[in-house]
């Protein structure tokens, strides 16, 4: 199994305390130490199962929004998007569990535009306000059909790390890594207001490869 690079430092934190708790619970609790060892053990092996890369097969794409993460979707509504758009603008998010894949994609081709990290709260990612007052990116892409779209990495409770890759002026794929969110958030895509949204609240979706919106060529 292919491990993101994000995943090092964790990984070697993670060796360290169940090597350590392992050797302290077998010297003093003996047999009972089955107990502890095997909990660890299966929180050790989610540690690698939460870095993991999956090998997708990325297409070439115009007009299409693709999903950025993999998650569940859980808004799609008409919102005043302030920070780059300054208007309406069709907001879908989608939510990732700790147990989803955590890499983030560029969900349409273009240019890069604008990028900005805020630092803030850490609300739980599934709150409204989340998108406007927890830590968060703001990438915004110029798209191959002449429109702007906006995205947004945004923490959660549990997530304490965004990364992003991405410079004002590189070029975006869709469907192709830009950051990465360490252990559960959320991720906001803002499109225009005549996109055709193709994807529904509850779908479950696969980033770089569904389909979730359709922009006017």
């Amino acid at each position: 199994m292919k491990l993101h690079k994000e995943s090092k430092g964790t990984i070697t934190v993670a060796t360290l305390l169940f090597v350590i708790l392992g050797v302290l619970a077998i010297y003093f609790l003996k047999i009972w130490s089955l107990l502890i060892i095997l909990p660890l053990l299966v929180i050790y092996s989610l540690v690698f199962w939460f870095f993991r890369v999956p090998d997708r097969n990325i297409l070439d794409h115009r007009e299409n929004v693709i999903a950025p993460v993999d998650g569940k979707v859980v808004m799609i509504k008409e919102v005043d998007e302030d920070e780059f758009i300054k208007g309406k603008a069709i907001q879908v998010s989608i939510f990732m569990s700790p147990l989803n894949v955590h890499i983030c994609r560029y969900p349409v081709s273009g240019n890069v535009i604008y990028k900005k990290y805020h630092p803030g709260k850490y609300l739980v990612a599934w709150h409204e306000k989340s998108s406007t007052e927890n830590e968060r990116t703001t990438v915004a892409v110029e798209t191959l059909t002449n429109h702007k779209v906006v995205f947004r990495q945004i923490a959660g409770y549990v997530a304490r790390r965004i990364v992003f890759y991405c410079n004002e002026g590189d070029a975006a794929k869709a469907g192709h890594e830009f950051g990465f969110i360490k252990f559960g958030s959320r991720m906001d895509v803002f499109l225009p207001m005549d996109t055709e949204i193709i994807c529904k609240i509850g779908d479950i979706t696969k980033g770089g490869l569904d389909v979730i919106a359709k922009l006017k060529d």
